[in-house]
C-alpha cells in the first residue's frame, strides 16, 4: 500500500485520475502525513485485521453523480481502506457498490458487509428466509466470490433471518454473521442477539454525540463477548450519509467552533478527524463506516484512521467539550409532512401496487382507508400526503407524481426529490 504521502505525491502529480478541486488539494495537502497508514483492528472471534475506516454509499446512490462516488472509492481503496458495506436489501445501491468495483479493479481486494434483506419482487410484503438465502446466493455470484465476508440482519425481524445466516455460515458461504440496528427502540433485541447468538459483528449507530446507551451497555457487551463492532455514522446521523435534511449532524453542532489546540495530541486536524478519533479509540469498535460523494472529505476521513488515538481521559475531555456546545435549534416546521387534500378512496385505489425504477428500487404503495401510503425501498412505510388527485408527498420529503394513460389507466409514477446537486427525477414503471 502507497503511504499517504506517496499516494499524495501520485495524486497531485498526475491529477488526471481525479479532478482536483481546490478544496480537495488543500485537503490534501493538510492531511499529509509521514509514514500515514490506517490503524488495523482484530475482529474478535479470530484475530483477523481490518482497516479502522470503512465506506459506505447507501442511498447517495439516489442523488449523487455515479463518477464522484467511484472517485471516492478509489481514494478509498488507494488509501488502505477495505471495509466495504454494500446495502444488502437495497438493489439500487447494492448493484452501484458491486458495479464500481468492479469497475475500479479493486472487488477481490475489499471485505465486503452486506446488511438486511429485501422482499423479492412480486413476492410477500416481508422477506422471507427463501428468499434471503437466495439473495446471499446472488450476491456471491454477482461479487465472483466463493464466501461472504459479513451479512448482518436486523434482530427486529425475528429468528429466522438469522438462522440463515448461521446455516450460511456453517456450510462455508459466509465468514462472519452479525446484528445491526439504527434504531435505540431496538437494543433490547439487539442485546438478546449478543448474549444468546453466536455472531462475530453488530452494527451500531455511534458518535461523540450519541453515547450513553451505547457506551454503558452495547459496548461493554462486546467486549464481554468478544463480539466486533461496526460503528455506523460516527460523523453523526446523516452527516454526509444521505440525501434528505440533516437531524443529528455533529458538524452542524460544531459550526465555527474552531478544533481546540489539543487534539493535535492525538493527531486531529480537522473536526471529521476529531470525531472519528473519538470513535475509533474506543477499545470496542472494530470499524469506523462513513459515507460521503466528495474524494476531499474521504481523504479528510482516512486522516481520522491514522496517527495517535485519544486515551480515555482525552476521551471524556472530548465529549464534555461537545456536550458543552449549543444544541442544535430545533427544526423547522417540515412543510413535506403539512396535512394533505382530500382525495376520494376510489382515485386513491387505483395507484395501489408495486413500482420500479430501472436501478432496482421499488415503491410499494397500499390503501389504508382514506389514505394512500408507501414503502419506498427498504424505508420504513409512511402516509402520504396528497397535493393533488395525481401528485403524493411522503413526509420525509420525496414527491411521488403518477402517470395516466389517456384512458386514465396508471402506467407508472415519477419519484422526485432533492439531492446535493439539485432536484432528481425517477421513473418509476407500475409492475
Amino acid at each position: 500500500m502507497l503511504s499517504r504521502r506517496e499516494w499524495l505525491g501520485t495524486t497531485l502529480g498526475a491529477g488526471a485520475a481525479l479532478a482536483l478541486t481546490p478544496e480537495m488539494r488543500r485537503a490534501l495537502t493538510m492531511l499529509a502525513q509521514p509514514d500515514g497508514t490506517l490503524i488495523q483492528r482484530a475482529i474478535p472471534s479470530t484475530g483477523e485485521l481490518l482497516p479502522a475506516v470503512g465506506l459506505s454509499f447507501s442511498n447517495h446512490v439516489f442523488c449523487a453523480d455515479p463518477a464522484a462516488l467511484k472517485a471516492v472509492l478509489k481514494a478509498f481503496a488507494d488509501n488502505g481502506g477495505r471495509v466495504f458495506d454494500a446495502m444488502h436489501g437495497n438493489a439500487a445501491a447494492e448493484n452501484f457498490h458491486i458495479n464500481a468495483a468492479g469497475e475500479l479493479g479493486v472487488r477481490q481486494k475489499l471485505f465486503w458487509s452486506v446488511r438486511g434483506f429485501a422482499p423479492a419482487p412480486g413476492g410477500p410484503s416481508q422477506p422471507t428466509a427463501e428468499g434471503a438465502k437466495a439473495q446471499i446466493a446472488s450476491l456471491l455470484e454477482r461479487l465472483n466470490v466463493s464466501k461472504l465476508d459479513l451479512a448482518m440482519v436486523n434482530p427486529g425481524s425475528g429468528t429466522a433471518h438469522l438462522d440463515v445466516l448461521k446455516a450460511e455460515k456453517k456450510a462455508g458461504r459466509i465468514r462472519y454473521i452479525g446484528a445491526q440496528v439504527i434504531s435505540d427502540n431496538l437494543y433490547p433485541q439487539l442485546e438478546a442477539v449478543m448474549r444468546n447468538e453466536p455472531i462475530d459483528f453488530i452494527g451500531v449507530d455511534y458518535d461523540v454525540g450519541n453515547r450513553a446507551r451505547v457506551e454503558d451497555t452495547i459496548l461493554p457487551l462486546a467486549l464481554e463477548r468478544k463480539i466486533g463492532v461496526m460503528a455506523f455514522f460516527p460523523l453523526g446521523a446523516n452527516a454526509g450519509t444521505s440525501c434528505g435534511a440533516l437531524s443529528r449532524n455533529l458538524f452542524a453542532r460544531v459550526g465555527t467552533t474552531p478544533l481546540p489546540e489539543w487534539a493535535a495530541e492525538f493527531d486531529a486536524r480537522t473536526w471529521a478527524q476529531f470525531f472519528l478519533k473519538y470513535v475509533i479509540s474506543h477499545p470496542a469498535v472494530t470499524v469506523a463506516r462513513v459515507g460521503t460523494t466528495k474524494t476531499a472529505h474521504m481523504i479528510d476521513n482516512i486522516g481520522g484512521g491514522i496517527g495517535r488515538l485519544p486515551d480515555e481521559a482525552t476521551r471524556k475531555r472530548m465529549a464534555a467539550f461537545i456536550d458543552a456546545l449549543p444544541a442544535l435549534p430545533p427544526l423547522p416546521q417540515n412543510p413535506a409532512a403539512a396535512p394533505g387534500i382530500a382525495v376520494s378512496s376510489a382515485i386513491l385505489k387505483r395507484y395501489v401496487g408495486q413500482y420500479a425504477a430501472a436501478s432496482g428500487f421499488t415503491a410499494v404503495f397500499r390503501l389504508d382507508g382514506d389514505r394512500l401510503w408507501v414503502k419506498p425501498g427498504t424505508n420504513p412505510e409512511a402516509p402520504l400526503n396528497a397535493r393533488s388527485e395525481s401528485r403524493f408527498q411522503d413526509p420525509r420529503g420525496p414527491m411521488f407524481e403518477f402517470q395516466l394513460d389517456s384512458q386514465g389507466e396508471v402506467t407508472g409514477a415519477v419519484l422526485e426529490q432533492q439531492g446535493p446537486q439539485g432536484p432528481t427525477r425517477v421513473r418509476l414503471v407500475r409492475k
